[in-house]
């Protein structure tokens, strides 16, 4: 499984007390008792975690939990920032000589 599908039965399971043995790939929200009003709440608390952009109706009670994972993977890489190397600080230039106004160094 997707390393999304798998960050989002971590939040099933601690965010909304789902147990852990009544998830599979296959399952769906209906199989774990979970309407409409949840998915709206669930779908909202994937935006704050994932930074997927959905609707509040992006997903129904009958979706398999690959199929939400599958979503936010679809929406969530466009909102999601790209992580980035950090930039190494340059290096210090050294100062020119000081030059008077006939040409010799100072």
């Amino acid at each position: 499984m997707s390393a999304t599908y798998d960050r989002l039965v971590g939040l099933l399971v601690d965010r909304f007390e789902v147990d852990r043995a009544e998830i599979g790939p296959d399952t769906t929200f209906e199989d774990l008792d979970m309407d409409s009003l949840f998915l709206v709440e669930l779908l909202l608390v994937i935006q704050a975690e994932f930074g997927a952009d959905l609707a509040e109706d992006a997903a129904s009670p009958g979706d398999p939990i690959t199929a939400v994972a599958d979503l936010i993977d679809r929406h969530g890489a466009a909102a999601a920032p790209v992580p980035t190397a950090p930039v190494p600080a340059a290096a210090p230039v050294p100062a020119a000589p000081a030059v008077s106004a006939t040409g010799e160094r100072a």
